[in-house]
């Protein structure tokens, strides 16, 4: 089978395609370059810039046929402007979903196609099945990676049943150390290479430095609001899906202003760091963000109540269900286990398909539960859909 593979110029890629080649495939290697600008990123974290040296190493070691494609207007325009706004409305996108479902799995899947592909592989840790129903249609599964440590099958969540036709995953059957035990065995140049970090195909980036190339930096107020506020009350059945979604609606009359910052899109939910506040016997997290009004809202400790809720809704077009056949229809309710960040346990839920939208009620409160990034629901180990949080 003529297989082409996405060389990243990292370890997961080259033992990949080193494991198709030994499986009897055509394998040609691809490398895409999605970025030049170096603004923001800090260099000696992520060397991005030395990726094609380290994949063309690679192909040269397996003898395969290399080829370089550039995509940064394509990344430009489906990844990072999309980045650029979410941030500007307060909301916090991941970069990575959205590499996969705009960059790898499309783009980059058409470049596959067009030097006669008849699949594409990439280094991911995630496996795909298939199975034919009882009308002769073939459907398509992804499952979670073997390695649990290492587990990317969030990163896809946004997958269609077109893309993952196309799809090889040849290392998700196995654990990290083993690939990195073949890569030195085979001696590829990537065997010792630490994993990339931060933004897909930007590397690890100073965010508000990297923002400001499109976001302008403005001061304002950062507000500290004690637990004990009313504001943190919720006055409602533990049922109620729709009233426990809702964000807290803080306001600076709720606190006291204890520091200012330099923009509140630069901000997420979660966050710690960055904040330039000390003295505090616990940590300040960041509770909330008002980008009109320019407030920064924090609590201090982990507990805070203003860091956690039990449930969040994503609108009914942002939906996603891997395969549509298993689509949940209005008034239904099913229990999955659910992840709302990549690495974060699997949590149990029951999701709601309501006129408004899908609502996840989760049995116990969520930290950290942000617009803009994705809830991911599995059965098992089969990753079942996906949508953008909206609240």
């Amino acid at each position: 089978m003529r297989v082409v593979i996405g060389l990243s110029g990292g370890v997961d890629s080259s033992v990949a395609a080193y494991l198709l080649k030994e499986q009897g495939h055509e394998v040609i290697g691809l490398f895409m370059r999605n970025w030049h600008d170096t603004t923001g990123t800090l260099e000696g974290d992520c060397p991005w810039y030395d990726d094609q040296v380290f994949a063309e190493l690679v192909a040269k070691r397996l003898d395969i046929e290399f080829h370089y494609v550039d995509l940064s207007e394509e990344y430009r325009k489906r990844v990072v402007e999309y980045m650029f706004a979410e941030y500007e409305a307060g909301r916090t996108p991941n970069p990575d979903v959205l590499c996969n479902r705009e960059i790898k799995f499309d783009v980059f899947l058409k470049e596959a196609l067009r030097l006669g592909a008849e699949r594409v592989a990439t280094g991911h840790y995630c496996r795909r099945e298939e199975w034919t129903d009882n009308e002769g249609v073939t459907h398509y599964r992804l499952l979670a990676g073997s390695d649990g440590n290492k587990d990317q099958s969030y990163f896809l969540c946004q997958l269609t049943q077109e893309q993952l036709k196309y799809a090889m995953f040849p290392i998700g059957d196995i654990t990290k150390p083993e690939v990195r035990r073949i890569a030195e065995e085979q001696k590829l140049a990537t065997a010792k290479r630490k994993d990339s970090q931060g933004i897909c195909f930007v590397g690890k980036v100073d965010l508000p430095v990297f923002l400001q190339q499109q976001l302008k930096a403005k001061e304002g107020n950062i507000h500290e609001i004690l637990p004990h506020s009313p504001r943190f009350v919720r006055n409602c059945q533990e049922d109620d899906y729709k009233a426990l979604a809702e964000p807290y609606r803080l306001t600076v009359r709720d606190g006291k202003k204890i520091g200012t910052h330099q923009g509140a899109h630069f901000y997420t939910i979660g966050q710690r760091k960055g904040l330039g506040i000390g003295g505090r016997k616990e940590s300040l997290f960041i509770i909330g963000t008002d980008v009109k009004e320019n407030v920064v809202f924090v609590g201090e400790g982990d507990n805070h109540p203003g860091l956690h809720r039990k449930a969040l809704r994503i609108l009914p077009e942002e939906v996603h269900w891997i395969d549509p056949s298993e689509a949940m229809k209005e008034g239904e309710r099913r229990r999955y286990m659910v992840r709302i960040r990549y690495r974060q346990p699997l949590q149990a839920a029951e999701l709601i398909c309501d006129s408004e939208g899908m609502y996840i009620l989760f049995d116990e409160p969520q930290r950290g539960i942000t617009a803009g990034q994705f809830a991911a629901w599995y059965s098992g180990d089969i990753l079942v859909g996906s949508g953008v949080i909206e609240r």
